[in-house]
This record gives structure tokens, sequence and C-alpha cells, in this order.
């Protein structure tokens, strides 16, 4: 069997050569990857990136003499310092070629390339071991609808527009003057009359042949002619599958620390990528809350040195007044992502389970809470009091699921067993 590549390169590229060298170089392209990932915003995550990675191991392996052994005798055209028979000090500390920068400074710089949309993509997904499964499920095509779109004189006999039709026939029958079957119905009768009577015999002729013309006329011109047929028109108009806004809201009380805060950056990101892959219209909106919340832009979310208490209902309180204002629940898919270290104040957490149970899980199509901790905790993660109060939530029929994650490493399977397709629904917490 013949395969033949019949892919178009890119400008000025060779397709296979690129494809041979990021195969070469994976190792140092996902860990670039997972760097620009990282400091970029989540509504770039799914874009193409500029991305350096070390020189070493992309040269092609090449033979060349050892310069510490073995003899060789030439002559190097122009030299002024060396004739025939000379001997030439052999440099010290070996003759290896490495990419070290030089006494003088100089050295290799780092291979920068860029790589595009579907390239960054491909191997931010591959890298969170996502399987193929997910990924065909987060890159769903959006749907069509008909719409009108005028008349055409062809088309399907359940697509007839019968007023069109007939007025076009109507118009058609004026103009050429189609006698009318009343007309004729009485020129029969003033013929029949005038039989009778047997008088006026020259009008009785006249009326025969009038009688005659109008009825070629009247088998010569039809009622209706396919000229006068109309069809409704109908264009196929791209239409968004539905749309959906992705509510972020973030504990950013004293508690939370930079560690804990990268490790919900990564996942609100990985959940941006996938609502935005399979919706075309995707509204972000971030909530940050310490004893009070409020909704900022993402730099503010994420970078913002604001501390202070835990008051989670806060949060919840400001995502229902958002989705009252702006969201109506006919129009809209709401999703909610929770990212805290699981403090709260005792008094507010009877609260948060109310305002769950009644108020933001009905609205929600999907509510998943992440609870972050340190990195390096040996003993595993402590039991916090938010989560015994939102494990009471977790039930099959609800849409509410809760992960724990230490470690950036952690991220990836937790996403994947959160939104992977043949995830239990009881989303019982782990």
């Amino acid at each position: 069997m013949n395969i033949i590549d019949r892919r178009l390169n890119p400008r000025g590229k060779s397709l296979s050569n690129r494809q041979r060298f990021l195969r070469r170089a994976r190792r140092q392209i996902r860990e670039a990857v997972r760097q620009a990932s990282a400091d970029r915003k989540i509504a770039d995550i799914d874009g193409g990136e500029k991305i350096s990675i070390p020189s070493d191991g992309l040269r092609e392996p090449t033979f060349r003499p050892d310069v510490d052994t073995g003899h060789r005798q030439i002559v190097v055209p122009g030299n002024r310092d060396f004739v025939v028979g000379d001997r030439i000090r052999r440099p010290s500390g070996g003759g290896g070629r490495g990419g070290e920068a030089s006494p003088d400074g100089e050295g290799d710089d780092p291979f920068r390339f860029v790589l595009s949309r579907e390239e960054f993509l491909d191997i931010f997904l591959d890298d969170l071991e996502l399987p193929d499964l997910v990924k065909k499920n987060v890159a769903r095509s959006e749907s069509t609808t008909p719409e009108r779109a005028g008349f055409s004189v062809t088309g399907s006999p359940s697509n007839l527009n019968v007023l069109r039709t007939m007025r076009h026939s109507l118009s058609r029958r004026i103009a050429l003057r189609r006698p009318k079957p009343e007309e004729i119905e009485q020129l029969e009768e003033e013929i029949a009359a005038l039989r009778e009577s047997g008088e006026n015999a020259a009008r009785l002729r006249e009326l025969l042949a009038e009688l005659e013309l109008r009825r070629q006329r009247l088998s010569r011109i039809p009622y209706i002619d396919p000229v006068d047929v109309r069809f409704n028109r109908f264009e196929a108009v791209p239409k968004p599958v539905t749309q959906a806004v992705m509510f972020c809201l973030m504990d950013v009380s004293g508690s939370m620390t930079e560690h804990m805060k990268d490790l919900a950056k990564r996942f609100f990101m990985l959940l941006y990528l996938f609502i935005s892959r399979r919706y075309r219209n995707v509204d972000l909106v971030f909530i940050r809350h310490t004893h009070h919340a409020q909704e900022v832009d993402e730099e503010t979310f994420f970078y913002s040195t604001e501390t202070g208490g835990t008051v989670v209902s806060t949060a919840l309180e400001e995502m229902k007044r958002i989705v009252a204002a702006r969201y109506g629940l006919d129009d809209w898919n709401i999703y909610a992502a929770q990212a805290s270290d699981g403090d709260n104040y005792a008094n507010d957490t009877p609260r948060v389970l109310d305002m769950l149970e009644g108020d933001i899980l009905p609205l929600c199509q999907y509510f998943a809470y992440l609870e972050v901790g340190e990195s390096g905790e040996v003993q595993g993660f402590r039991e916090t009091s938010l989560w015994r109060a939102y494990a009471r939530l977790v039930k099959p029929e609800r849409p509410f699921a809760m992960r724990r994650v230490r470690e950036r490493a952690e991220i990836f399977p937790v996403f994947r067993n959160l939104f992977a397709r043949e995830r239990a629904s009881s989303g019982e917490p782990e």
C-alpha cells in the first residue's frame, strides 16, 4: 500500500520536515508549552505561541575528525603565521563543540520558533493526557438553521408558496386577456336566445365567431402556467448550538498562597478551553471573594494583592445577582467553577449550603468545586469545613462534583475525571 501525503505545505516551509522536527523535540516543546500556558491569559489559551527551546540536541548528527588524535598535513590559504612543516599546538581543554559561552561572552542562543494554533492545542491537550474521546467532544461544530431568503422558481412541493403563485398567475392572465368563464357563459346564453327566436342571423354568426375565438384563447392560455409557480427559498445560516457563560469563583483570602492560585488558574484554563470549543459564544465572569465578593477582570482576579477573611456566601450571592441581571436561563447555559482552600467562617457554611441547594445548582448545567492544597503536604489533605459541607450536596441527580489537588501534575487527571463523557454522574468526592 502506498500512502501519499497531499497536504499543502505552509508558505516557505516543508510540512514533513516540520512534523519530523516536532516529534524529535517533543519533550522540550512540551515543557515550553507548559511554561507558556502558565503566563498567558485564559481566553488566549487556544491560540498559537512563540516558544524557545534549548538548541542542544536539535542538530543533526554528523561525522567529523577528532582534533585530539590523528595527523593532518594541510596548508590554510592566506595564513601569515605558519608554513609547511610547522607544528600547531593543540588547544587545551579538549576539542568538544558544546553550546557553552566562550570567555568573550559568545554562545548559542535558544532556538525560537512559532507554533500554530492547532500545534499548540494538540501539544497542550496531549500533555494533559486527555483521551481522544474528549478531544473530539470539545471540537464540536456549530449547527445550521434554515432561514427565509426570498423565492425560487424551483423547489420542493412542500415549499410551494400558493399566494405568490396565484398572484403571478393572475397578472399573466390579465396581461394576455384570458377570457373569464362567466364571459363565455354569457355568450352561450345570448347565442341560445337568438337560436330560439330565429331572428338576427347576422348577429348570431357574429356571436358564434366570438365564442370560438374566446374558447381557443381559453385553451391556449392556462389558468396556472409553470412560469407562475414560486417556491419559498431557504438558506442554511450558521447558528451556535447554544451559548454559555462560565463563572469562575475563587477565594483570594490570606490563606490562599501563590501556589494555590496557580493551581486554580490552570484549572480555569482547561475549563475555558473545554467550553469555548464546544460553544460558539462563551462569556467569562470572574468573581473573587474574601469577606466580600466582586466581579473583576482577569488580571485582578489572579494577580490582585488584596486579602482578608473568607465568607464564601458572598461569591454565590454575586453570581446569583449577575445571572438575574444578564443571563436568561432560556438563552444561556450556565457553568460555574469554584476554587478554594476549603476555609470558611463556621457560621457562614450553613448559608452556603442553602444557597447552593436552593438557588445556584438549579441554575447550573454543571458546578465543579476544586479544593487546592499546599504542595508537599506529606500527610495528605486535611478535612476542611467547606469540603465536609459540600460532600453533603453530592447526589446522582445534581450537576455537582468536587475534587482536590495539591500539585500541578494532578490538575490534568482531575479535569479529565470531571469532564470526560463517560464520567459517572454521581460526582462522588475523591
